[in-house]
């Protein structure tokens, strides 16, 4: 389309939000001008492409530095070297207890009581870990249910649990796959497979947002039904922690785990972190492997035979808090606090909504929005799947400093992100597109 300038009303499908959006610059750069989310921008190291910040839209992989991490690793290091050993109880934010610092603001992020979320180890460990103990398969109760073209940690993860245990893959797990002509994955479809499958299900591990479609899970539903064929409901909440708003607790969810590397800019192979809802985390009886630094904290140092797991979530931590590998969560976790989750969202609905309608002008270019157009099942992701020309789009927009992200065989995966990503990013991509022959 050569339109240079098109307002349209853009009412979002079972939403209640209407934007009216214009295909120009001024429109993107007044809408900048308005928001109050803007300065966080400021906050974020960008990478330089000809003197000048990218357009950086590959925050669902890995998100950016904040400028925070270079002073507050430098404390921890000043630290370490005034007091060494000393430094876990005289340290500014002694060691032995850094894990407490991150409770209250991950609880808010993921909709959880303070003890029942820990930060700690990396995703595919915890979810290792979580499975251990609410993957315990029993005479014909031995079945997992997940979604088809989950991510591949996630299937390999899934793949050795149940073979640990003497099963077999090709029997023990349940694959939902898509209708036939879609790429998502209906959530009744879902509920009616747990249904299906009854009292031979032991547990249900979905990734809250699939990683390649962006499609959010409804998994309060999901829950819902796994409970109610005495099965387990654990998600990876890899892209969608941070992303969107979560209710954990509320949703009666028993288990999740995340990375920290995406949406909660915290650095590659940044520390994960878990939830495990209050009636698991503290009914001891529950078996987790033990480790010293979950056990209980009062008689950590007596140094006695007998694991005895401390409250809560934090109660699955094996050995002392990687302070380092932390530092970048805390100042990432701090911005996330200033920003608040409600105003990201709101700001995440329009971003997101702009760049969809921007990307629905461009006609000559070969690609399909795969992600759902509702916003209540996505977060701020788009995955563009091209019939052909994928590889050249992706390389244009390499080659005028825009990172996005490539996903075989055919996928560009974008994701404005609201807390540095501006309208006239959206605006920008769309115009290199645009002028695309």
């Amino acid at each position: 389309m050569s339109v240079l300038c098109i307002s349209i009303v853009f009412l979002q499908a079972m939403s209640s939000a209407t934007y009216t959006f214009e295909a120009n610059r001024e429109y993107a750069v007044s809408q900048d001008q308005v928001d109050i989310l803007f300065p966080f921008r400021e906050r974020f190291h960008f990478p330089q492409h000809n003197g000048h910040d990218v357009r950086y839209f590959c925050g669902n992989s890995l998100g950016l530095q904040p400028k925070s991490v270079s002073y507050l690793m430098e404390k921890e290091l000043e630290d370490w070297a005034r007091h060494g050993v000393e430094g876990h109880f005289r340290a500014a934010l002694p060691w032995f207890s850094y894990h407490h610092v991150f409770a209250e603001r991950l609880s808010e992020i993921v909709g959880a009581d303070k003890d029942e979320v820990v930060a700690m180890n990396t995703l595919t460990v915890n979810l290792h870990m979580l499975m251990l103990s609410f993957y315990r398969p029993e005479g014909k109760r031995y079945k997992i249910l997940m979604e088809a073209g989950a991510f591949p940690s996630d299937q390999y993860a899934v793949e050795t649990q149940v073979r640990m245990h003497g099963y077999d893959p090709e029997d023990a797990i349940i694959e939902i796959v898509p209708r036939h002509g879609s790429y998502l994955i209906e959530d009744i479809d879902i509920v009616n497979a747990i249904i299906e499958a009854g009292d031979s299900l032991a547990l249900v591990m979905i990734g809250g947002v699939n990683y390649y479609t962006g499609q959010f899970f409804d998994l309060e539903a999901i829950t819902k039904a796994a409970h109610a064929v005495g099965a387990y409901a654990g998600f990876d909440l890899a892209h969608a922690v941070g992303n969107l708003p979560l209710k954990l607790h509320d949703w009666n969810v028993d288990f999740a785990c995340w990375c920290t590397y995406k949406y909660l800019n915290s650095g590659p192979g940044g520390v994960g972190g878990a939830f495990v809802h209050e009636r698991h985390g503290n009914n001891p009886k529950l078996f987790r492997l033990g480790g010293w630094w979950g056990n209980e904290e009062k008689t950590r140092f007596k140094m006695q035979k007998g694991f005895v797991p401390q409250k809560g979530a934090a109660s699955w931590q094996q050995s002392n808090a990687p302070v380092f590998n932390m530092v970048a969560h805390n100042a990432a976790l701090d911005i996330y606090e200033k920003a608040g989750m409600k105003q990201l969202r709101e700001k995440s609905l329009m971003l997101t909504a702009y760049m969809e309608f921007l990307l629905r002008q461009i006609t000559h270019l070969p690609f399909d929005i795969i992600t759902p157009s509702e916003p209540e099942r996505r977060g701020c992701q788009l995955s563009l799947l091209f019939k052909d020309r994928g590889r050249e789009v992706f390389e244009a927009l390499t080659h005028h400093g825009v990172v996005a992200d490539w996903r075989e065989p055919n996928v560009i995966r974008i994701a404005p992100v609201p807390l540095y990503n501006t309208f006239e990013d959206c605006y920008g991509f769309y115009e290199i597109l645009k002028n695309m022959e």
